[in-house]
């Protein structure tokens, strides 16, 4: 290779200075559009020929702003997990861009990739299966300062370790211990540190309460909030648990089967939901109460989730929508703010007939759902005429393009 050609290879690599710049608070410090990480399906033994493919993240774009912290929610084998390592280059994108400080790091290997993890670090889900059990925990958590030396010398490590130790609320005595010897919020608290070890701007939670008691998970979300005020920190957390995503996210994503279906603020998805999927989910999350539990209205889907092999036509939600219609089948609907709503119902909601859950109304078309299902009749046909009716009368989204 020429001189010219190294160099001009060299300035294609982003290096540790080209993610240095501070971003205000406000501005994205992580851009990620028509992310794309689809795993081939193949047939034949001698010779292999892919047949398919598993469509585990179709399409997904967001922003994650300096400092904030982003949840994301859906049911399990909508491709949360999937999406974090994408994000993390643990997976290659299949196509798409993400964009972390305004340089492109989907396609990045080498010194390059070396350079963003210094930066973007990920707490896993397992405290079990996530940490080495033949090192200590001395060894787990000051392991990044023998690929990143810059950040620890090595007279300097054990200090260091002991002091992340302290910070995340265990013993720096502990530093000589084995992960077996901890309890299952303790080793969750050795993850945290590690991820912590390299002073990262971004971390990207993989469901890191999903396995820890419910006393244990409110101490590891205040520690988590904690930290990120004394760090400056910026958060994607990943959960099922509607009510833990609330309480820590500033803003909040929902997925479903490959597909970001309704992003907003936590009072945005919370109290004004527009997507009928996300409005399901939020009516499935446990009340305390037993009064309010017996008088709400569930809304329970019909039909089993679609094989990300072999996604619906158009809206993917449709097959278990009870406002489906023909338009539904033929047109993808775009992640986008509504045109016909206004207030904080009006943000990006990935449905053609997106609007506030109305009770009594929801009440009818379950009613109706129920009716169909047991007639054998297919989900959301014989709703649709409810919903066409109600979208020809008075201004409803029917006819409206986002």
């Amino acid at each position: 290779m020429t001189a010219n050609g190294s160099t001009a290879l060299r300035a294609a690599v982003p290096e540790e200075a080209a993610f240095a710049q501070e971003v205000p608070p406000g501005e994205p410090i992580l851009e990620v559009r028509d992310l794309v990480k689809h795993f081939p399906l193949t047939r034949g033994i001698l010779f292999r020929k892919q047949v398919g493919a598993v469509k585990a993240v179709d399409g997904v774009s967001f922003d994650l702003m300096q400092g904030e912290t982003l949840g994301i929610v859906g049911e399990s084998g909508c491709g949360k997990s999937t999406l974090a390592k994408v994000l993390m280059n643990l997976e290659r994108a299949t196509s798409g861009q993400v964009r972390y400080k305004g340089e492109e790091i989907s396609r990045l290997s080498g010194a390059g990739l070396k350079a963003v993890r210094r930066n973007i670090q990920m707490v896993f889900q397992d405290p079990y299966t996530s940490l080495n059990p033949r090192m200590t925990v001395g060894d787990i958590i000051g392991e990044p300062f023998e690929i990143h030396p810059e950040v620890a010398p090595k007279g300097d490590r054990r200090k260091a370790v002991q002091d992340l130790l302290d910070v995340v609320g265990l013993n720096p005595e502990y530093i000589n211990r084995y992960p077996h010897q901890f309890s299952g919020g303790q080793r969750q608290r050795i993850g945290i540190a590690r991820g912590l070890a390299l002073k990262p701007e971004l971390i990207i939670c993989d469901e890191p309460v999903s396995a820890l008691d419910v006393s244990v998970q409110a101490q590891v979300i205040n520690l988590l909030e904690q930290l990120q005020g004394e760090f400056e920190l910026s958060y994607m957390f990943i959960a099922h648990d509607l009510s833990i995503v609330r309480h820590i996210s500033d803003r909040v994503g929902v997925m479903y089967l490959g597909k970001m279906v309704e992003i907003g603020s936590d009072l945005e998805i919370y109290d004004h939901a527009t997507h009928p999927y996300t409005q399901a989910l939020l009516s499935a999350v446990p009340v305390p109460d037993p009064a309010a539990r017996e008088s709400r209205d569930r809304i329970v889907l019909t039909g089993d989730v679609p094989s990300p092999a072999n996604p619906p036509s158009g809206c993917r939600f449709r097959t278990r929508c009870w406002k489906a219609q023909e338009r539904c089948s033929t047109e993808i609907p775009l992640l986008a703010a509504p045109a016909w709503l206004d207030g904080l119902a009006r943000h990006e909601s990935a449905c053609h007939f997106a609007a506030e859950r109305d009770i009594e109304q929801s009440a009818a078309e379950r009613e109706v759902e129920q009716s169909a299902a047991e007639r054998g009749v297919e989900p959301g046909a014989a709703e649709r005429e409810v919903g066409r009716s109600a979208a020809e009368g008075g201004g409803g989204p029917g006819g409206t393009e986002t």
